[in-house]
């Protein structure tokens, strides 16, 4: 089943972000007793019994305020009611039903979505019994108490949340069709490099940064083969996110592009440079395992000599240094220069990217690989490593039994990825290794 998506929402100060960072399992979530305090929209993932599902932290609902930042907080949490497929709607027992609760519940049921009422701070369920039960007159159904900071509560709040899932409904759907997602910083130029795939002004173009603000699939046929590309809303800066307002609330729409994808293209302006922005948002493909073509826009803007592709090639492979497996091309969506050879590089890494390796000729590899450079060893104990087979595709995984685990090295690890795309290149496409313990009696 594909990854779900669960918007958490409600007024300020009902303890939204508390909950959220006990679902997550760590503190992720700013949590203050001052409403307000959640301005960025935070999302994780969860594990809950057999089920794997993204979870977004949202800034309080206020539907009638004047206050700027909270109307922005408003919209922060509409655009996360409409890409759920699941919204938790938490109250506070303690401050009880009031006004806003019902206009929020109105919002929600206009959004025609699964929504899990959820009273927080019933820290004794005895003496918030009948409180709690106030709140079935937002005729949203059974309310659910809990108690975020006990963490009591929250298995029965749970199993309702997952049985509201909808296997067709996910985030990635299966289909023969390769999905790209187009990402990059606003203005970069997703939207005129998809134009002109389709040779026409299929998606607005502005010089406005932040005129993309949903996700939009196209399908575009190139030489006879069919892709879909998904151009995504512009990641800002934080200081020019705190003066625009509506586009900080848009990460959670490029996250999901890019959990639909299966390949990500990068878009990079040429005439700024790469930039650190472009290696946080790089970042998210590459912690979600996906394919990656890194393309310089706008190179028909910039002066060039006989060294400003290897300077740019350089900047790049420092900035992305995790990333170095991506293949870099420079084109214009303007002109169409290179286009041919950016289908040409997604070919390889949509290719690399389910690519599988039989087990006997990936420990030839590994038995090669420990002969030339021996497995680091500590206090007289040295690793060993038994047996490797690739478990997945997408991106490839692979796990290796070794003797103990904590001897396995990061910098030995990285040595081993490294033969592994020497023997077979695996370019464009992150791969993934699992250690697990094996005595070598088992081995």
């Amino acid at each position: 089943m594909s990854r779900q998506v669960v918007a958490i929402v409600g007024r300020p100060n009902v303890g939204k972000s508390t909950l959220f960072n006990k679902l997550a399992g760590e503190k992720i979530s700013i949590v203050e007793d001052t409403p307000g305090v959640t301005r960025d929209r935070i999302y994780a993932d969860v594990d809950w019994l057999n089920y794997n599902f993204t979870i977004i932290d949202t800034g309080g609902i206020e539907p009638s305020t004047d206050d700027k930042m909270l109307t922005y907080m408003r919209q922060q949490a509409e655009i996360a009611i409409e890409t759920a497929n699941v919204i938790v709607f938490v109250v506070d027992v303690k401050t009880g039903l009031t006004d806003s609760d019902y206009q929020v519940a109105d919002m929600l049921r206009r959004a025609h979505k699964p929504v899990v009422l959820c009273v927080n701070k019933v820290d004794n369920r005895e003496k918030f019994q009948y409180d709690v039960f106030e709140f079935y007159n937002l005729g949203l159904g059974e309310p659910y108490a809990i108690s975020s900071i006990q963490a009591t509560g929250l298995g029965d709040f749970l199993d309702e949340v997952v049985s509201h899932f909808d296997e067709e409904g996910g985030v990635a759907e299966e289909s023969d069709i390769p999905r790209i997602a187009v990402i990059g910083k606003p203005n970069v130029g997703k939207s005129s490099l998809i134009n002109k795939l389709l040779g026409e002004q299929r998606v607005i173009v502005s010089d406005i940064a932040g005129t993309t603000r949903d996700a939009v699939d196209t399908l575009v046929t190139f030489d006879g083969k069919e892709y879909v590309f998904v151009d995504t809303a512009g990641l800002r800066r934080k200081n020019k996110i705190e003066k625009e307002g509506l586009e900080r609330y848009s990460i959670i729409r490029t996250v999901t592009a890019i959990e639909k994808a299966d390949i990500v293209v990068l878009l990079i302006d040429a005439v700024e440079g790469v930039t650190e922005q472009d290696a946080k948002i790089a970042g998210i493909a590459h912690e979600r395992g996906k394919g990656a073509v890194v393309a310089v826009n706008k190179w028909d803007a910039i002066e060039k000599d006989d060294k400003t592709m290897y300077k740019y090639l350089q900047d790049v492979d420092t900035t992305l240094s995790y990333m170095t497996y991506a293949p870099k091309i420079f084109i214009s969506a303007k002109t169409g220069l290179r286009i041919n050879r950016l289908f040409e590089n997604l070919d390889m890494v949509i290719q690399n990217h389910a690519l599988r390796v039989a087990t006997g000729v990936l420990n030839d590899v590994l038995y090669d690989a420990t002969a030339m450079n021996q497995p680091p060893s500590d206090k007289g104990k040295r690793l060993k490593l038994y047996y490797m087979t690739q478990v997945s595709v997408k991106p490839p995984t692979f796990v290796i039994f070794v003797n103990d685990k904590t001897l396995m090295h990061f910098s030995y690890k990285r040595y081993i990825e490294n033969r592994v795309r020497d023997a077979f290149g695996f370019k464009g496409t992150p791969i993934h290794f699992i250690i697990r313990e094996r005595k070598e009696k088992d081995k």
